[in-house]
């Protein structure tokens, strides 16, 4: 028999436990929020981003947060998704690794985001990616090529966007093998996982045709080098994996030295509106600003996953227009605001599919039921098994002041040695998906 001075230690205890507790009601009942429900209210949901708005990178990608913001405007103007209005909160990074930890810090702990978005930078957002998974966070649509974000063992919370550095390399490589036969190519990179990423892909197809790699730190805004390098190559194509900034520095430097490559461009960095704002500010003061801008970019091969601005046709693009200039205005509209435009739409569609009952793993859920169409040229992949995101590109070339030539349909691949393929995609259009399903002002 268990002794008095025994049954009342128990109770003592019984009664801390409860006072901290037992005795008060919990989440569930209070309807706080819990992990699966944190940025979730009734009427709200809120959802997160980095972005390089200064720095190295911000001339390139600032335009990706704005265009998922205007259409963010758009849904909320016409009444949101569920009854709840979608709270956008972007933070500056600077393109660093170390401020992108702060920021996801504030995101996560200050605004209690429901889910990141679209969070940009390979050595950016590598830096907390670990952070997203153990808490828990949806971290969807990366804005970045990298194979890290397509590991469900690792991260599984973790979703890429764009087409992965391997495949488009890859899909670039069999066109330049086809196309420019005998050729020499030289390779200019950014010294993170864009480079040997990049090389997987493009030296399925061109091995003994390279002759040059030469790559760059994002850091330092220096290409003399690399440049002087790759023309004594003798390479007659040169395959630039570069943000924007670096692909205007790469074809000035290539001018002044009288370097006249075959340039080739990836859909991260290709933008060619932002490139030539870039090429007209660098050649400020230099001999270079007696030549027209679009001149350096005349003729560039580019690849792409989403239908650019240059074809004002697509109905995507004369969407996301629309858009833009309703709630962007002041603003350019460039590839790389489409680009946020069209991460926005997925999330959106994720949303309307998964119904008003809204948690953490309700969303995957809803993520890995059903293959997703919209903006895209090329099919997207997140399933439970595969987080890679768009499987591919078409291949275009850019004419100053001329129409856009496509010069390849859009073809997909994997990021091994599978085979290249065309297919038809069946695109929805606009006015046939459902972004919202209020009566607001819209």
């Amino acid at each position: 028999m268990r002794s008095l001075k025994a049954f009342a230690s128990a109770l003592t205890v019984a009664l801390l436990v409860s006072s901290c507790s037992g005795g008060a009601p919990d989440d569930e009942a209070t309807g706080a929020p819990t992990d699966e429900t944190m940025g979730v209210t009734d009427d709200t949901v809120v959802i997160g981003t980095h972005q390089p708005l200064t720095g190295s990178a911000a001339p390139g990608f600032r335009h990706v947060s704005t265009g998922a913001r205007a259409v963010f405007d758009y849904i909320n103007d016409n009444g949101g998704i569920h009854g709840r209005r979608i709270d956008y909160q972007v933070q500056d990074d600077g393109f660093d690794p170390a401020r992108t930890a702060e920021a996801a810090r504030v995101l996560m702990e200050d605004h209690e985001i429901f889910a990141m978005l679209g969070g940009l930078g390979t050595p950016t957002h590598e830096a907390v990616i670990a952070d997203l998974n153990e808490a828990g966070v949806p971290d969807l649509f990366v804005s970045s090529g990298a194979l890290a974000w397509d590991q469900p063992e690792e991260y599984p919370y973790s979703y890429g966007f764009q087409v992965d550095y391997t495949k488009e390399a890859k899909i670039q490589g069999h066109f330049l093998a086809e196309n420019f036969s005998g050729e020499e190519v030289a390779l200019l990179y950014q010294n993170d996982d864009v480079g040997p990423s990049s090389h997987a892909g493009i030296e399925q197809y061109l091995t003994d045709e390279i002759v040059a790699w030469e790559s760059y730190d994002p850091g330092v805004p220096e290409l003399g080098g690399q440049i002087s390098a790759m023309k004594a190559s003798g390479a007659d194509v040169a395959v630039c994996y570069c943000i924007p900034a670096f692909l205007a520095q790469a074809v000035m430097e290539a001018a002044a030295v009288g370097y006249e490559p075959q340039w080739v461009a990836p859909s991260f960095g290709g933008d060619v509106q932002i490139a030539t704002g870039l090429i007209e500010q660098f050649s400020e003061g230099t001999p270079a600003e007696d030549i027209p801008a679009e001149a350096f970019l005349d003729g560039l091969i580019i690849t792409s996953f989403l239908p650019p601005v240059a074809q004002p046709d697509d109905p995507w693009t004369a969407f996301f227009h629309e858009i833009h200039q309703e709630y962007n205005e002041g603003t350019p509209f460039t590839d790389t605001t489409v680009y946020g435009m069209a991460q926005a739409v997925l999330f959106a569609q994720v949303l309307m599919e998964t119904g008003p009952d809204l948690t953490r793993q309700s969303l995957i859920d809803t993520l890995h039921s059903r293959e997703w169409t919209g903006p895209g040229l090329v099919p997207f992949q997140a399933t439970e098994n595969d987080h890679s995101g768009y499987a591919g590109v078409q291949v275009m070339r850019h004419h100053a002041d001329e129409e856009l030539e496509i010069l390849q349909e859009p073809m997909a691949t994997d990021s091994d040695g599978g085979e290249i393929v065309p297919f038809e995609l069946d695109r929805p259009a606009p006015e046939d998906m459902e972004l919202f399903d209020g009566t607001g002002e819209g």
